[in-house]
């Protein structure tokens, strides 16, 4: 029997021992708020019917988005969601996050009309915020034209979308309204996704120079009204622009907007670089050497706080390997290939994170940044949401029917299971609709933690409801210094979440901008905070992520710093105007037209040598590697990667004896291999080609420069391989080559070895 003391003392250590477990739980970041408490009860409600399904309307599941704005200058972000089958809802934000739904008195549902993305904008320069939204659904519907709600200043609004030219009808995804041509006014690009079935196309050279009446547009303001630029400006607008994300930024730092669009499945997404002379040129194969396969939403911020706005795109990778079975999405090699050759790009099927290498360059890092893979994703949001000082990254997930889910594919390839099916059911479509697999996700949480590394928080900040999400907007929701976040779903209500981790640890500033009359809130300037030898570039777009709009004001997450040294703002129209000495933790409103500003061409520059490339150079050595046409994956079909094309073996050594090293280029397949030999000039010029001519028929994989005679001088250990030589091939025979002292050589025969080589070393 225990005493009463050593029963209290088991006590007393269990109860320590769970308030010890209890407060050594991370806190969560955000707080998802109930309807009940906000009053925010919006649901995307989807259902299809035997003539409105995802086989009659491909984006079917693809949901809608929201727009976060001040709708009655009152200090507070309002919140719009748009609805496919539901009507579009706005709440009024009552402060606290208490907000009202006040959409019928506003007039602005959008019933029975199919409503994608939507943005916030003063498009009539009244000091008040205007609802632009794009409309979509099955072809041939009715009422499908875009809609422009003028803000009346009542909390009511008029629809007047044919009095600017923006009544305009396609599968339209998104709109960006900015100043691509500096004059001052807001033009607009309107994303619209073909009309066109996929597989109606083959893979043609030159299609996307074909324009068509539905697809992408450049609207420019001509005094109020917006007009069709898009082929004088060089924006594509053919049939298969299967857009899904806009996304504006200043890539190069000229100070002018550039323009990237995602597109989805086999079209390559574009880089559109502002030409300062009211025209683009897309210029995304001199940028990037990888995209996205199926580009969904994206976002570009300044992720390293270099200056450079660098890029995120989602895709449809799955994070766990289990799940990449079942639904990754591989092209053959030779339509891969295919791709290349006709001007569609190296496209991938995951995530791509460019990093903005600047000498107009991104290097594709996702893989190492560990944000290649997170499901079937949508938006993707760049914005500091603890308030350290670096962007952290949000996506949201989720399809509600994976029509491209392998069983289910599978499946649908075997016509007698088929045809069983429709034997059995007269309800067929409803049958192949309700087979599909349909499984809710969590949406993906990434910290920056800095050089590019990036830690999952899903589960720590409180992401982890599983849900089928889409559109996605942040913004400071209660003024209290930190960024919220709001998702709309299909089939539940939408997330609203509170920030409750970012004001508590760190600091912030706030600020709003105001220009010119015709560009009220100063779309498509550039804001620098300079503090504690720290330097934190944030741009002035709204239109981010997937169907969606971001508030309006900028935010600057500054760790610990209690001042900002100096706040550099960058114009629209090309001033600039610097601020000094502003204490954190408040809002600020700055207007261009009380300051005195100064004209600026470009930002300044931040760099370090291990983010610059080099400056290219006219080269002393004209090789050029030549890679035969051979498919490892038509032998072995499981093979991870190519291996047969990884490029040209290279060694350098003293083969002439002047003291300056000699560089031999492995060939391959058919290709001899070269010996470059320097001279007295200080160039380079090709030394034993007819000796190397002899062996042109084999693939070159290995070198070494090594003094086989021991006579003082390097002579030449060649290897080869290759996939595409018989196992005891003559050209798979290692050479050595004798050199007299000169660089002059002559080939040794019996071969050492006569297998494939990948790699040779050797021991002196």
């Amino acid at each position: 029997m225990l005493r009463t003391s050593n029963i209290l003392a088991t006590v007393f250590i269990c109860f320590c021992g769970a308030f010890l477990t209890s407060c050594s739980e991370e806190k969560a970041a955000f707080e998802l708020r109930k309807g009940s408490e906000t009053g925010v009860f919006f649901e995307n409600t989807l259902s299809y019917t035997e003539e409105f399904n995802p086989y009659t309307y491909r984006n079917f599941y693809n949901g809608a988005g929201v727009a976060l704005g001040d709708i009655n200058n009152d200090g507070l972000i309002d919140i719009y969601f748009t609805g496919n089958l539901v009507s579009n809802a706005l709440y009024l934000n009552k402060g606290n996050f208490q907000f009202e739904d006040i959409t019928k008195k506003a007039g602005v549902g959008c019933e029975g009309i199919w409503s994608s993305g939507a943005s916030f904008v003063d498009i009539n320069q009244d000091g008040l915020l205007d609802i632009y939204v794009c409309k979509s659904g099955m072809p041939g519907g009715n009422n499908r034209h875009n809609e422009l709600f003028i803000n009346q200043g009542n909390n009511t609004f008029k629809e007047a979308a044919k009095e600017y030219g923006l009544d305009i009808t396609g599968l339209s995804v998104q709109a960006a309204f900015f100043d691509y041509d500096r004059d001052g006014d807001l033009d607009c690009y309107l994303l619209n996704n073909s009309m066109r079935s996929v597989g109606a196309y083959d893979l043609i050279e030159n299609q996307r120079n074909i324009p068509d009446a539905d697809g992408n547009r450049l609207l420019e303001n001509q005094n109020g009204y917006f007009v069709n630029v898009s082929e004088k400006a060089g924006i594509y607008s053919s049939k298969i622009g299967f857009g899904l994300g806009i996304t504006l930024s200043d890539f190069n730092n000229d100070l002018w907007p550039d323009l990237f669009i995602s597109n989805d499945f086999f079209e390559k997404d574009y880089l559109y670089i502002n030409q300062k002379d009211g025209s683009f040129k897309e210029e995304g194969d001199l940028y990037f050497n990888a995209l996205s396969m199926g580009s969904m939403g994206a976002d570009a911020a300044d992720i390293d706080n270099d200056l450079r706005t660098d890029l995120m795109v989602t895709e449809m990778l799955p994070e766990n390997l289990e799940r990449k079975k079942l639904k990754a999405a591989y092209e053959n090699w030779d339509k891969h290939q295919l791709a290349i050759e006709k001007g569609y790009g190296k496209q991938l099927p995951r995530n791509v994170l460019q990093r903005n290498m600047g000498s107009g360059g991104f290097a594709e890092i996702s893989r190492t940044a560990g944000i290649d893979g997170s499901e079937w994703s949508w938006a993707a949001l760049f914005f500091d949401m603890d308030n350290d000082g670096l962007k952290d990254l949000y996506i949201s997930n989720g399809i509600h029917k994976d029509l491209l889910d392998r069983d289910y594919l599978s499946f649908m390839a075997n016509d007698e299971k088929v045809r069983q099916l429709i034997e059995e059911d007269e309800e067929v479509l409803s049958k192949l609709i309700d087979v599909m697999p349909s499984g809710a996700v969590p949406n993906a949480a990434f910290q920056n933690t800095g050089n590019f590394s990036f830690k999952n928080v899903r589960d720590s900040w409180g992401f982890n409801s599983p849900s089928f999400s889409n559109g996605s907007a942040y913004g400071d929701l209660d003024n209290d210094g930190d960024l919220d976040l709001v998702v709309n779903n299909i089939n539940a209500a939408a997330f609203v979440y509170e920030n409750i981790l970012g004001a508590e640890t760190n600091n912030y500033l706030s600020v709003s901008l105001k220009s010119g009359l015709k560009n009220p809130s100063a779309i498509g300037a550039k804001a620098i905070a300079y503090f504690e030898d720290k330097h934190i570039l944030v741009e002035q777009y709204p239109s981010r992520g997937f169907q969606s709009a971001i508030s309006h004001r900028l935010h600057f997450g500054v760790g610990q710093a209690q001042e900002i040294d100096s706040l550099e703002v960058y114009w629209p129209m090309g001033n600039k105007s610097v601020h000094y000495k502003l204490p954190t933790n408040q809002h600020l409103e700055i207007e261009e037209q009380s300051l005195k500003t100064s004209s600026a061409n470009t930002l300044p520059l931040v760099l370090s040598s291990a983010n610059q490339l080099p400056k290219k150079q006219k080269p002393e050595v004209s090789f050029k590697h030549r890679e035969n046409k051979y498919v490892d994956f038509n032998n072995e079909r499981l093979l991870p990667q190519m291996f047969s094309n990884e490029g040209p073996v290279i060694e350098g050594g003293d083969l002439n004896g002047d003291g300056i090293d000699d560089f031999f280029f492995g060939g391959a397949k058919n290709q001899a291999s070269e010996i470059w030999l320097s001279t007295p000039q200080a160039t380079y010029v090709k030394a034993n080609e007819k000796l190397l001519k002899l062996d042109a028929q084999s693939e070159d994989t290995e070198v070494i420069f090594i003094d086989i005679d021991a006579d003082g001088d390097l002579d030449l250990y060649v290897g080869s391989g290759g996939k595409a030589f018989s196992k005891f091939s003559y050209n798979l025979h290692d050479r050595v080559y004798i050199n007299d002292g000169k660089g002059l050589l002559s080939k040794q025969t019996n071969p050492i070895f006569n297998r494939p080589m990948s790699c040779l070393l050797y021991t002196s």
